[in-house]
C-alpha cells in the first residue's frame, strides 16, 4: 500500500528446495529475517546433485531452463552465479537422433518460428501449412482455449507427423504428462511464453554445472552471509496458530514451539498436507489430491563417444523409454557421458530399474548407432517417484494463501506454469508478495489511526 513503511518480519520457510530457496533470498533480500528448515541433508529438493561416480557430479535428473525464465535468471545473478558462465545458451532446437531439425533462427520469435517451421526438412509443405496456419490462430486467440481441452483434442487436426515430431515432444519435456492427458491451457501458456514473449524468450539454457552448483549451493551461502538461521537436516513436526504471544502485529505461528510472524510451506505437496492439515484441512486436502508422475533418468557411457547435438530427442515406443538425451561431454566436459531421460515414466517405473536401465541400453545402442561407435555401459539410474504433478484439463491446485499469515510455495501451487524450475521460483516471490501485502493491509487502520490522532481530526468512516 501507497505510504506505507514495510516492517521486517521474523519468517520461517519450510522447505529448501528451489521455491524455498526463492522465497528465503527474496525476504532477506527485502530485509526479513529468516529461517530456512529443510528434511534433507541438501538443498535443492529435485533438482539438485544426488552424488557422485568415480568422482563424476550426478544429478537426480536433467532439467533444462528456457530464456523465458527470467525470475530464475534474476535470481541466480542475486546471488552470485552468472547466467553465461553456469547455462550453455543456445537457438531452441528440436534435433532428432535420426535426423530431422527444427532450430529456431536469431530475430523476432513469432517470425524465426514461421522460418524454422518453414526450413524444416522432412515436413511436407501441407503439414508445415497445416502447423503455421494452427500457431497462429493460438496467437489470435490469446492462447487461450476451453481449459478442458487436452493437448490431444487441441492438436487432432494437425497431421500425425507434426504431432509426432513436434507437439508431443514438447509436451512431454514442459509439462511431463502426456498429450492425451495434459492441460491445453497451460501448454498453450508455456507456447507463448517460450515462443511469442520476446527475443531469447525460446533459447534453451542447458546447464554446464550440477543442479545444486546451479543455484542452490551459492542461494544457501547467500543467505548465510546475511545472518539467515539455515538448518539442514531438520523435519519439522507441526506449525499451530500462536494464540498467546500477541505483538503489534497480531498473532503469528509457532513452528515446533517457536514463534514466528509468519510461514512459507515450501515443501512438497505431501509434507505440506500433512503440516496444514490440523489448521487448514480443506487446503490440505487439496494438495493431498494432487496425482504425479515420475521421471527416471538413466546416465550411459561410451569412451571417446560425442553426439551431433548437446540436446537429442528420441523416438519413443512400446520397447523404448527415453524421449531426450543429453551429452554431458559436451555440456561439462565429462567425456562421454550421457542421461537419458524419460518423462511420464509410471510405466516403467512400475517395471523396476534394472528392466527400465536395460531398455535404455537398447535404445541407445540402436538410436545413437550412427553417432557412438563404442560400446555404452551403464553408470546410474535415477528415479524421482513424484518428479511432477499430472498435469490435466480442469486440474485445482491449492491456492497460494494457506491460512493468516500462512502461505505455499511450489511448482504444484496454483499459477499459470506447469511443475518447471520457473514455476517453483516465482512461487517462492509470490509467496513473500503475498505475506508483505497481507502485513501491510493489517498494518493500514492502525497507521491511519495513529495519524489521525496524531493530527487531532477525528478518524472518519469511508461511505
Amino acid at each position: 500500500m501507497p505510504g506505507l513503511t514495510r516492517r521486517p518480519m521474523h519468517l520461517a520457510v519450510i522447505g529448501a528446495g528451489w521455491a524455498g530457496l526463492a522465497a528465503a533470498v527474496e525476504a532477506t533480500a527485502r530485509g526479513h529475517r529468516v529461517m530456512l528448515a529443510e528434511m534433507a541433508p541438501a538443498a535443492g529438493g529435485r533438482a539438485r546433485r544426488a552424488g557422485t561416480d568415480g568422482g563424476l557430479p550426478l544429478d537426480n535428473g536433467q532439467h533444462i531452463l528456457i530464456g523465458a525464465y527470467t525470475e530464475t535468471l534474476r535470481l541466480m545473478r542475486q546471488v552470485g552465479v552468472e547466467p553465461r558462465d553456469a547455462l550453455l545458451r543456445m537457438p531452441l532446437t528440436l534435433a532428432f537422433a535420426d535426423g530431422g531439425v527444427l532450430a529456431l533462427p536469431a530475430g523476432r520469435p513469432a517470425t524465426a518460428f514461421a522460418r524454422a517451421v518453414l526450413a524444416r526438412r522432412g515436413w511436407r509443405w501441407r503439414e508445415r501449412l497445416a502447423l503455421l496456419l494452427a500457431a497462429s490462430g493460438w496467437a489470435r486467440g490469446g492462447f487461450g482455449c476451453d481449459p478442458g481441452l487436452s493437448v490431444a483434442q487441441l492438436t487432432a487436426a494437425l497431421p500425425a507427423r507434426i504431432r509426432a515430431e513436434l507437439i508431443d515432444p514438447l509436451c512431454i519435456a514442459a509439462l511431463n504428462t502426456p498429450a492425451a492427458t495434459a492441460s491445453a491451457s497451460v501448454f498453450l501458456r508455456v507456447l507463448r511464453d517460450a515462443l511469442f514473449s520476446g527475443p531469447g524468450s525460446a533459447d534453451l539454457l542447458l546447464p554446464r554445472v550440477d543442479l545444486s552448483a546451479l543455484w542452490p549451493d551459492a542461494a544457501l551461502a547467500w543467505l548465510e552471509a546475511r545472518g539467515a538461521d539455515i538448518r539442514l537436516a531438520r523435519r519439522v513436526a507441526r506449525i499451530e496458530p500462536d494464540l498467546q504471544g500477541t505483538n503489534q502485529r497480531g498473532a503469528g505461528w509457532r513452528v515446533d514451539g517457536e514463534r514466528f510472524d509468519a510461514v512459507v510451506l515450501a515443501s512438497s505437496s505431501v509434507e505440506a498436507a500433512r503440516l496444514a492439515r490440523p489448521v487448514a484441512p480443506a487446503w490440505a486436502e487439496r494438495a493431498a489430491a494432487l496425482r504425479h508422475e515420475p521421471i527416471a533418468t538413466v546416465v550411459l557411457r561410451a569412451r571417446g563417444a560425442r553426439l551431433s547435438h548437446p540436446l537429442l530427442a528420441l523416438r519413443e515406443s512400446a520397447a523404448e523409454p527415453a524421449q531426450f538425451v543429453l551429452d554431458l561431454g559436451r555440456l561439462r566436459g565429462i567425456d562421454g557421458v550421457f542421461a537419458f531421460v524419460i518423462s511420464g515414466a509410471s510405466a516403467w517405473t512400475a517395471r523396476g530399474s534394472e528392466a527400465t536401465a536395460r531398455a535404455v541400453l537398447e535404445q541407445a545402442r540402436r538410436a545413437l548407432a550412427g553417432q557412438v561407435h563404442t560400446a555404452f555401459e551403464r553408470v546410474r539410474i535415477f528415479t524421482e517417484k513424484r518428479a511432477t504433478f499430472l498435469c490435466m484439463p480442469d486440474l485445482q491446485r491449492p491456492a497460494q494463501p494457506v491460512a493468516r499469515r500462512l502461505v505455499a510455495a511450489g511448482d504444484y501451487v496454483a499459477g499459470p506454469y506447469p511443475a518447471t524450475l520457473e514455476g517453483a521460483v516465482r512461487s517462492g516471490v509470490g509467496a513473500i508478495d503475498a505475506l508483505e501485502n497481507e502485513a501491510a493491509s493489517s498494518e493500514a487502520p492502525a497507521q491511519r489511526r495513529a495519524n489521525g490522532a496524531a493530527s487531532g481530526s477525528p478518524m472518519k468512516t469511508p461511505c
